[in-house]
Order: C-alpha cells, then sequence, then structure tokens
C-alpha cells in the first residue's frame, strides 16, 4: 500500500467508495468522476504503478474480475456496449499512478468515439513494422 495513493486508501476503507467486487487481488468501484452512468474501476489490491509491474498471478486476476463485471455494469445501466481501457503512464493520460482499467459503459447517442480516434496514426513501411516486431520480442 501506498499511504498518499488515492486508490489504496480506497481499497483500506479509509475513503468510502461505491464498491462492486472484490476478490482476493483485484478491487472493482465506480468512478466517482465518471464519463457515463456505471464508470467502474478495476484496480489491483496491491500498489503497482504501471501495467507491467503488475505479478502476472495479479493481471490474470484483475482482468478475470474486468471480464466478470464488465457484462454487469452494461446491464446494470442498460448500455449495449463498452470501452475498457488502461492508461499506461502519465503521457498515455494515467492521472492515479496505481493500475486502474476504466470500464465505461457506452451509448449510441453518447458521442464517444473508438480508440483510434484518439490519434492521427501511424505510416509505417513493412520493414518499419518488422522491425517493431522484433524488438518487442526481443525485449520479452
Amino acid at each position: 500500500m501506498s499511504e498518499d495513493c488515492i486508490f489504496c486508501q480506497i481499497i483500506a476503507g479509509e475513503i468510502p467508495s461505491n464498491t462492486v467486487a472484490e476478490t482476493d487481488e483485484a478491487y472493482a468501484f465506480l468512478d466517482v468522476n465518471p464519463l457515463a452512468r456505471g464508470h467502474t474501476l478495476v484496480v489491483p489490491k496491491d500498489h503497482h504503478e504501471r501495467v507491467g509491474d503488475m505479478p502476472a498471478d495479479t493481471a490474470g486476476e484483475l482482468f478475470e474480475l474486468v471480464n466478470e463485471i464488465t457484462p454487469a455494469v452494461e446491464q446494470a445501466v442498460d448500455a449495449p456496449a463498452s470501452t475498457v481501457a488502461f492508461n499506461n503512464g502519465e503521457d498515455a493520460g494515467q492521472e492515479v499512478p496505481h493500475v486502474h482499467c476504466h470500464i465505461v459503459p457506452r451509448f449510441a447517442e453518447d458521442g464517444g468515439k473508438p480508440i483510434h480516434s484518439l490519434f492521427t496514426g501511424a505510416d509505417l513501411s513493412d520493414d518499419e513494422m518488422a522491425e517493431i516486431a522484433d524488438a518487442v520480442r526481443d525485449e520479452q
């Protein structure tokens, strides 16, 4: 636990939350600044700042909870769809340095766009794509 982390304080019960689910490794609660009705955050109970910082078993249990509650969130607010996303690092828009997955219910009339609308795109050659794939494999 990080004493100055708001999510750690929520998990510890020091800050109230609208909890929707909990496992040994993960905790899910409604976002206090929702982007839509039912906007839910799923976080690991242990403090990890970025996705790659989590042990594999924690990441697995976190995603199991995301998988379990995403349809429940959609059904609870009668949403036909949802956007499920992680902002991984400050440059990606992560505002709280504790891993968290957003489950944002989506509706046809919400004006939201797909994730591809966030970026202008990268025009890469086949050689550049192959080079990047090689580099990712080498880093594992």
